[in-house]
């Protein structure tokens, strides 16, 4: 297998593989989108909303709001995050305040919801490290490849801002030895 950068910035990474089959390519592909763990707000306990959106609205939004992984993650480990808010403002991902300085809101514009006048609105959240096949807050980016001949593949790695795309095919190219050797060791028994 030969690998060439073609382009490489903060959210994106574009890369030509060749001397690879399809089979590789698309693998490669499915364990970005289904099994390279990411850190997302799990379960959001409200403490006051009045506020025009229902609560599980409100926490499905604060659930999908990428947040910035360190390189080491205790995978038992729990984030709590805390939020108060009072309109007239808009929310953003921004007001959602951390227990780690780790870990953080990947993007601080996001916005949350829009509370008139008087309206209040007041949650704490845990974040957890989860599986994107579970559900697809956890997931770390999105990743595409066309093909350039036979053997020859270029592949496209986009993050959500989780972690840098590099991590997130590193983490991916992990995840593919582990399962070798693990599939190794099992066929020697």
């Amino acid at each position: 297998m030969k690998f060439h950068l073609i382009e490489s910035n903060p959210t994106s990474l574009t890369i030509e593989l060749s001397g690879v089959s399809h089979t590789f390519v698309n693998s490669l592909r499915r364990i970005i989108l289904n099994d390279v763990k990411a850190i997302a707000i799990d379960s959001v306990t409200f403490y006051e909303n009045s506020g025009s959106m229902f609560d599980e609205y409100v926490a499905h939004r604060i659930g999908m709001i990428p947040l910035s992984m360190p390189r080491k993650y205790d995978e038992k480990e729990e984030i709590l995050f805390s939020l108060e808010a009072e309109g007239p403002k808009t929310v953003y991902s921004k007001d959602l305040k951390s227990t780690d300085k780790e870990v953080k809101v990947a993007n601080e514009n996001i916005p949350i919801i829009k509370l008139a006048e008087g309206q209040k609105l007041k949650v704490t959240g845990k974040a957890v490290l989860g599986l994107p096949s579970k559900s697809t807050k956890f997931q770390a980016g999105m990743a595409s490849y066309k093909a350039k001949s036979d053997d020859t593949f270029e592949f496209y790695i986009e993050s959500f801002g989780q972690m840098p795309p590099t991590e997130i095919l590193s983490r991916a190219l992990n995840i593919i030895s582990d399962g070798i050797k693990e599939l190794q060791k099992e066929m020697k028994k």
